[in-house]
């Protein structure tokens, strides 16, 4: 079963050609960037998807086996020195701006890949060591109120007007990234001040989450400007906001045009794997560790990466999300291919 196990490794290549882009100059600082937007799309356009689910058997001893845990765990550990030393390697007098970008662009990536796609897996997590780990992941973005929102706010409202990280038909994502990161945010305000009103406490104290995250926030930025300085800063901030936007276009193409039904007033169906986009295509699916099997992750959130499953009644994407997050950049492109998709499945 640990050979199962072990393909969840692959997707730290991308760390390794992130350390080349850190330490080479010219078109190795962008080792990273092409093969996450260049080779893993293309790849995917001639590899058939695989549609396999675990048996019960299986799917009981990967829940049982922790490997799958420590591979997270590990990347956690892995993405905050890995932060440090591209800050580093940026205070090289000798890089050229082709340089800067690239460089800038795979820590981006590592923001968005790793960062806040291993948060969001361990932030679903019940284990209050796990939900540490979460946040700390997101913090390498400046996205630590995804941790708040995303579990307490897109699972119950997703593929509904409500939920401002479902995007509408005919809703370019360059709007959405607009109105789901604007309104994302205030919505993690609105739902950590109820708790803590609920708790008997002030809303503007301590003992809102939202707060302390905030705060802390505030001091990883004050630390990487005494560390690396206003350039330093300004690096990180441009890696971590392309993390973001990674995260957002992920969000814009998982529910793209999908909207659950209004029983009563107020009250929509429960969420089910056809209000979420799915993809099977291997590598990404690897990479993002299975996030692409997004229709079981919404019927089920507690199930672990590992154990997520194929249902034949969940909308398929025609190519992986590596591939469809560039599509998307392409507004009439995107509506073109996604509106047949919606057609094909009657949606």
């Amino acid at each position: 079963m640990n050979a199962k196990v072990y393909k969840y490794l692959s997707p730290l290549i991308v760390y390794v050609f992130a350390i080349i882009a850190f330490t080479q100059t010219d078109w190795l600082c962008w080792l990273a960037v092409i093969y996450a937007w260049l080779f893993i799309p293309l790849a995917e356009l001639f590899i058939q998807p695989n549609e396999e689910n675990l048996t019960a058997t299986e799917e009981e001893l990967a829940k049982q086996n922790k490997l799958y845990e420590y591979i997270l765990y590990a990347i956690v550990l892995i993405q905050i020195p890995t932060l440090f030393f591209f800050l580093h390697q940026m205070q090289q007098p000798f890089l050229t701006t082709y340089d800067i970008v690239g460089r800038v662009l795979t820590m981006g990536l590592l923001c968005g890949t790793f960062g806040i796609n291993v948060g969001h897996e361990l932030g679903h997590r019940i284990n209050q060591f796990e939900q540490w780990l979460a946040k700390a992941s997101l913090l390498t973005s400046l996205y630590t109120h995804f941790f708040i929102e995303h579990n307490k706010g897109h699972h119950k409202h997703v593929a509904t007007q409500h939920d401002p990280s479902s995007a509408r038909k005919g809703e370019m994502i360059y709007l959405f990234y607009f109105r789901t990161i604007v309104f994302t945010y205030i919505n993690a305000w609105k739902i950590a001040n109820e708790e803590t009103r609920k708790k008997g406490k002030n809303a503007f104290s301590l003992y809102n989450e939202m707060l302390q995250l905030q705060l802390v926030q505030i001091v990883f930025i004050g630390f990487i400007y005494w560390a690396f300085g206003a350039q330093g800063t300004l690096y990180f901030l441009l890696a971590a906001f392309n993390g973001i936007l990674l995260l957002e276009t992920v969000n814009y193409i998982e529910h793209y045009g999908l909207s659950r039904k209004e029983i009563s007033k107020g009250k929509y169906e429960r969420a089910l794997p056809a209000h979420s986009w799915n993809s099977n295509h291997i590598i990404g699916r690897l990479m993002l560790f299975e996030l692409s099997r997004h229709s079981d992750h919404h019927y089920l959130a507690s199930r672990k990466y590992q154990i997520l499953r194929h249902h034949d009644n969940a909308p398929q994407m025609p190519t992986g999300y590596p591939g469809m997050m560039l599509l998307s950049l392409f507004p009439p492109l995107w509506f073109y291919v996604m509106h047949k998709q919606l057609h094909k499945y009657a949606v």
